[in-house]
């Protein structure tokens, strides 16, 4: 008879093991090495994903930390104690695993590190979304996209890469209603067109610029000059924010 799952219980143990795992990441650093991930930066990605596995681990030890019904004062103090010596140990292996992803030993994370293709990639995955819920398309170039976004995060250390996908959230749900405003007045479906100085708001690129104005403007400034970039934009950009305050669409 034909069996499509495994049957965890009738093995007597987790399918999973140290060189069963081993095996998985390092067919992942293939794969990614065969996408044309430059070794460094495959590293990062997966030490990255294996931090934040052991977080989701400790979010998940914590929802069962109360001891069974019925524990006397005693076993339940033990409980508690070795359910949070647990946790503390779980949050340093996640520790530990980010400063893998980040090569953080010494304070390094803390300088400036040139941003690699990896870093422009997640901020891709992480704007494109928040910013397709305000417009339903991007007209701005790729190529130019790549370069914003490097200019956006030569802003910031490498402890900041890594937390910007949540930063970016965080903006995102603040200003919502301005977002709302601003694209509805100057986004793809609105009456100005793509060329100009308001051409970012056409790109999912404009949240992270506008969140960097916000945050850290002479450092993106800063940036934005070192790149080249068209100073238009960010005035653009700035004039579009401003009006959006509290105008109504």
């Amino acid at each position: 008879m034909r069996r499509d799952t495994i049957d965890t219980a009738e093995m007597g143990r987790p399918p999973l093991d140290p060189a069963s795992v081993l095996n998985a990441k390092n067919t992942l650093f293939e794969l990614l090495g065969r996408a044309g991930v430059p070794p460094g930066e495959a590293e990062e990605l997966i030490a990255l994903v294996e931090a934040g596995a052991v977080v989701d681990a400790h979010s998940e030890t914590g929802k069962t930390r109360s001891a069974p019904a019925g524990a006397d004062g005693p076993y339940e103090a033990g409980w508690h104690d070795g359910a949070r010596a647990m946790g503390d140990e779980l949050l340093r292996v996640a520790e530990r695993a980010l400063e893998r992803a980040i090569g953080s030993a010494g304070g390094a994370a803390q300088g400036h590190h040139l941003v690699g293709r990896v870093d422009v990639e997640r901020a891709k995955v992480a704007v494109t979304p928040l910013y397709l819920a305000f417009c339903g398309t991007s007209d701005l170039d790729p190529e130019v996209s790549d370069e914003v976004l490097t200019a956006v995060l030569g802003t910031m250390s490498v402890v900041g890469r890594v937390a910007y996908a949540g930063q970016l959230e965080r903006f995102t749900d603040f200003h919502r209603r301005r977002l709302e405003r601003l694209y509805a007045r100057y986004g793809p479906g609105s009456r100005i067109a793509v060329h100009g100085r308001y051409s970012l708001l056409h790109s999912p690129t404009s949240i992270a610029v506008l969140e960097r104005l916000i945050a850290a403007p002479e450092a993106l400034r800063e940036e934005w000059e070192r790149a080249e970039l068209p100073p238009a934009w960010l005035e653009g950009l700035t004039v579009a924010w401003r009006a959006s305050e509290a105008s109504p669409v």
